[in-house]
């Protein structure tokens, strides 16, 4: 069997995607990324152009009514939209998100369902994950589940939910006994107009402020068998496979940001002047735009690695862990650089870089803080289960 190499050479059609992404991103996201921002406004009609466009739920499979797209043309178009803003790439990454789990465990009728709602209608999904005393540590959660005959009852609040307050529907992660761990946690697929679902509290977020963020309660809510995700007990397998799938996207999303930051860091370089000449003919922020140039490559380069294995049925969660907490740190690195070019013009809502620094806090908190991912990456390393 011949061995696959990584290839960086990209196709005509996923060029034609960047195309249309980039151009959607400046002409639709750009202008107003910063007002949805300021009032923490959800931007519905961005992301119905995004659908009719075709720039969401990009791995859908085809015979759902999706595109069917790998992983790796999804990030490249998730880089340019992120590049317009990172909370409105994070609306549209949560949409494939809380799809993945049914795509990864669902069954036909299920995928039927559920993909081809997505691809139907301008709808929304999430992934109801974290909640009050447990993130990143998915073993911890408290969220119960209890069984009686066929139906299942579902009660627990979930925290920090992306889409939580405008989705449909719900894939959601429970415990049968939370002194199983990891061992009880069972993954179900709830609408959201199911008796007992209500939407919490809206989160008033430091960054990515035009993506919805809420709490999601479970009281008393009765689903049918026909909810179950897979087997019962298996939650916590589909929750790692959900991760691994979706690490490089979030390398995607920093890798966007990056390039933001360092062509207006560039751009105001080579016209803002102290001492009579551009602040760019200073050694000193030549070496800024260099780190920053170097950053977006590395970053880029882990995201497309990481994207290429899942495309080729080599998911590695040490990759997946490489690009994302690599492209998370950059990303916060840069955007605070790209403020420090700017001086104090940087530290004021007058230019977007102050923006960008807000909202690259955030890749490094969600989908597995930079620090779990330095445990995932520890522990491969050093063969610790």
């Amino acid at each position: 069997m011949r061995a696959m190499s990584f290839d960086l050479n990209f196709t005509e059609e996923q060029l034609a995607l960047v195309q249309t992404a980039r151009e959607f991103a400046q002409k639709e996201i750009v202008p107003v990324a910063g007002k949805h921002d300021e009032h923490g406004t959800f931007p519905s009609e961005i992301f119905k152009k995004a659908w009719e466009l075709g720039l969401m739920n990009c791995e859908v499979p085809e015979e759902y009514g999706g595109l069917g797209l790998s992983c790796l043309s999804y990030t490249l178009i998730q880089e340019e939209i992120a590049y317009g803003c990172a909370g409105i790439n994070t609306t549209m990454v949560a949409n494939m998100l809380g799809a993945m789990p049914v795509l990864i465990a669902g069954n036909a009728e299920q995928k039927k369902k559920y993909l081809g709602w997505l691809t139907r209608e301008p709808i929304f999904a999430a992934y109801c994950c974290s909640e009050p005393d447990a993130g990143s540590d998915v073993a911890g959660l408290s969220t119960r589940v209890t069984k009686h005959g066929d139906e299942y009852v579902l009660n627990g609040q979930k925290r920090w939910i992306t889409n939580g307050g405008v989705a449909s529907f719900y894939t959601v992660l429970a415990t049968f006994d939370k002194s199983l761990k990891h061992k009880g946690i069972t993954c179900f697929v709830v609408d959201a107009n199911t008796p007992g679902v209500r939407v919490g509290k809206k989160e008033d977020k430091m960054g990515q402020r035009s993506s919805n963020t809420t709490d999601v309660i479970f009281d008393d809510v009765k689903v049918p068998k026909s909810a179950l995700l897979g087997e019962e007990g298996a939650g916590f397998k589909v929750a790692m496979k959900t991760f691994d799938r979706s690490r490089p996207w979030i390398a995607a999303g920093a890798a966007g940001l990056i390039r933001r930051a360092l062509e207006e860091s560039r751009n105001y370089a080579l016209e803002r002047k102290t001492f009579g000449v551009p602040i760019a003919s200073h050694q000193a922020i030549q070496f800024i735009l260099a780190e920053m140039a170097i950053a977006y490559e590395t970053t880029r380069l882990l995201c497309h690695k990481a994207a290429w294995m899942i495309d080729n049925g080599k998911i590695d969660s040490i990759v997946s862990s490489y690009a994302k907490a690599y492209g998370a740190d950059a990303a916060m690195r840069v955007a605070t650089d790209a403020v420090q070019v700017f001086g104090g013009y940087g530290y004021t809502k007058e230019y977007p870089v102050e923006k960008l620094m807000r909202d690259a806090k955030l890749l490094q908190i969600y989908e597995g803080t930079s620090q779990i991912q330095r445990i995932v990456i520890a522990r491969n390393l050093l063969g610790v289960k």
